[in-house]
Order: structure tokens, then sequence, then C-alpha cells
């Protein structure tokens, strides 16, 4: 099966350092196929017929804490679950010069729609939309201010999401549905 993962929080702000060929050679050590990262923020496509999501976020976790000396949150999602989400992405939500566009994916402890309740959401300025496994957040640039997209930094969610620009979500599919074609 072809999974991702998605580090939480490195490379980010000069904090949380990590090697990508290095954390290739991580990934491979532990008998996981096909490794393959995509840009510096912790994102590396990989195939496993072993286990589970979770044993491989368990298995990743305690890799990176012993290779790189670092606690770092590890989200494994399959590739059936990023189709899931990709799907439920309007095309027309872009990152660029006149629209920010973000995928905020959820780990399993606030994975439900009940957690919009929680966030400030701007209706007047935010675009938000729940699927199984994320948040989808867009807002127009000239409003950045006024999104409520600010307020989440720091809050209690902030810390139970990794959050992906659309441009790479996509990217990231893409790869996922390549290394399915290959396998």
């Amino acid at each position: 099966m072809v999974f991702v993962a998605l580090l939480r929080g490195i490379n980010v702000g000069g904090n949380n350092k990590v090697d990508m060929k290095l954390l290739k050679g991580t990934f491979e050590r532990i008998g996981l196929n096909n490794v393959l990262t995509y840009i510096n923020t912790g994102n590396i496509i990989f195939t496993d017929s072993v286990h589970s999501v979770q044993e491989l976020s368990s298995l990743l976790e305690e890799a990176i804490q012993r290779d790189f000396s670092l606690s770092i949150r590890v989200m494994v999602r399959s590739l059936k679950e990023i189709k899931t989400i990709m799907d439920a992405l309007p095309e027309h939500w872009m990152n660029d010069t006149s629209m920010r566009s973000d995928v905020l994916y959820l780990w399993d402890d606030i994975n439900e729609e009940s957690v919009l309740e929680t966030m400030i959401i701007k209706p007047e300025f935010d675009r938000v939309i729940y699927v199984s496994g994320a948040i989808l957040w867009s807002y127009d640039r000239e409003h950045a201010g006024k999104s409520g997209m600010n307020k989440l930094i720091g809050t209690k969610i902030y810390r139970h999401v990794t959050v992906r620009n659309v441009n790479t979500a996509r990217k990231i599919y893409e790869l996922m549905r390549t290394a399915a074609e290959r396998e």
C-alpha cells in the first residue's frame, strides 16, 4: 500500500532541522520501501505491506527520535484517505497571490466535524470544509488579516493538526498516485 507520512513542525522557522536525505535513510532502515521525500517540510511517500497506519506512526516517531533526537509527531495516511480529502477540495481553490488555501490534516483525536464548532471561522472571509481527515480552509489574501485562520495558531486545536498549502497537498496526492501505479 502507498502511504504518506506528514511530519509536524520540521524545518519551519529554523527549528527542528532534518535533512531529507538522512530522513529517507531512516524510513528505509525500518523496512519501508520506495521512499520519496517531497520538499523539506516533512512529506514522505512510501510503500509498506506489513504495518497498520498506527503502527507506522509509532515506528516512525521512535526512529526519528533515535536518529535525530527530535520528538516529532508523525501522521500517516493511506492513498485512499488522501483521495477522500482531495476529492472534497474545490478545484478552484488556489494558493497564489490572490487566494490562500490550506489543508489542515487532523490527528484522529480531533477528526470529527464538531471540531469546527471550537474554531473561529469568519464566514464573511473564510471558506471552510470538513472532510474526514482534514479541514479545508481558504480565504482571499486581501482579507488575510481578518481570517479566522490567524486565530488558529497557538490554540489547543493547532497542536492536533499539520498544515500544508493546497499546492503541496495536490502534489503529494499526485506522487502517491504515481507510486500506486508502479506497485
